[in-house]
């Protein structure tokens, strides 16, 4: 009996065997690596959450001041505009407020005076220039 040809049917067999063993082991070693980066996002977003809620506990509730955002800088931009005789633009409130003048803190409080103007607070006088509601 000749064994030679069901040898080779085994060989070919036994290689494609052993090609999908290595394709799915490269896939599982993928599959691990973002198996981690997903593990590791997860953990950050818990630390994430666990710091915005300790800071938010920290900030106190603006009772006197109905339909004011819950944030620091409101009040203490009203303040601003009450001592004020002419319109200001956001960088002059920055200056008051003792932020860095920044883009990026201009731009924030740019948007804090426009949530004002919204709410009824304030008065965008000029582009870019906000004046306290008469």
């Amino acid at each position: 009996m000749n064994v030679e040809p069901l040898f080779d049917a085994l060989g070919i067999q036994e290689e494609a065997a052993r090609s999908l063993a290595d394709d799915l082991r490269t896939r599982i070693g993928e599959l691990q690596a973002r198996l981690r980066e997903a593990e590791t996002h997860l953990e950050d977003l818990a630390i994430t959450r666990k710091t915005v809620t300790a800071l938010a506990d920290r900030i106190p509730v603006q009772a006197d001041s109905p339909g004011l955002p819950e944030h620091p800088d409101y009040p203490r931009i009203l303040a601003v505009f009450n001592e004020a005789a002419d319109p200001l633009r956001a960088r002059d409130v920055c200056e008051a407020l003792d932020h860095e003048l920044l883009p990026k803190n201009i731009e924030g409080t740019r948007a804090k005076l426009k949530r004002l103007v919204k709410l009824g607070i304030l008065t965008e006088v000029d582009v870019g220039s906000f004046t306290r509601k008469q």
